[in-house]
């Protein structure tokens, strides 16, 4: 396991995406617990694309259009819902209201739907891991299944961190409800804007 693959790695995960800003979300008006769950959620949806791509499933999904289109809609619709919540309710969201149980775990069922409707991943795993895996490796298959481990720690970590800083600094930010209104808004349009790049996607 080379350095090029931990550096590449690392760019990977600090690019923020859908899982970044649904992370950031939950910390700024939630608190830092449920940007936790929330950061765990969207790592675990990760988990069964690399799976995909390690057994091969990744490329059917790749050669089948209808596959490929029925997946990454159904995805797009998701964005679009989550984005629309966010909008409906924006300025009535209290902060660092107490969290129960079944809202954490709609939290991370939300964070894992976020990234399991998402078929890019499959693709960008199936190119992404093979690279890494040198010419003469006995054992290329433990050597993918390492690095998709590391990548998985290194996303949850790097997620966690992105979301205890939102809960951080979420005082500040979220001091004024006009300007918690139009944050919220924003996250809302970042999710649409997520959405409306998927379905522009081909496979």
């Amino acid at each position: 396991m080379n350095l090029d693959f931990f550096i590449t790695s690392l760019i990977v995960v600090l690019i923020p995406g859908t899982g970044v800003i649904y992370t950031l979300s939950h910390g700024l008006f939630r608190g830092p617990l449920e940007s936790v769950v929330a950061a765990f959620g969207c790592t675990l949806g990760i988990l069964p694309h690399i799976a995909a791509s390690l057994l091969g499933i990744a490329a059917l999904l790749h050669t089948s259009a209808v596959l490929f289109q029925t997946f990454k809609f159904i995805g797009v619709a998701y964005l679009f819902y989550l984005a629309w919540g966010i909008w409906r309710t924006s300025g009535e969201l209290q902060i660092d209201r107490p969290e129960g149980q079944q809202n954490l775990t709609r939290v991370c069922v939300s964070g894992f739907l976020i990234n399991i409707l998402n078929p890019k991943l499959s693709i960008f795993f199936l190119a992404f891991l093979p690279q890494f895996v040198p010419a003469n490796e006995a054992n290329p298959l433990m050597l993918m299944i390492a690095m998709s481990a590391i990548f998985m720690a290194m996303t949850l970590g790097i997620f966690i961190l992105y979301g205890l800083a939102a809960a951080k600094v979420s005082t500040y930010v979220t001091s004024s409800p006009r300007a918690t209104k139009w944050l919220q808004r924003s996250f809302a349009g970042a999710f649409a804007a997520f959405g409306l790049k998927l379905a522009l996607t081909d496979n």
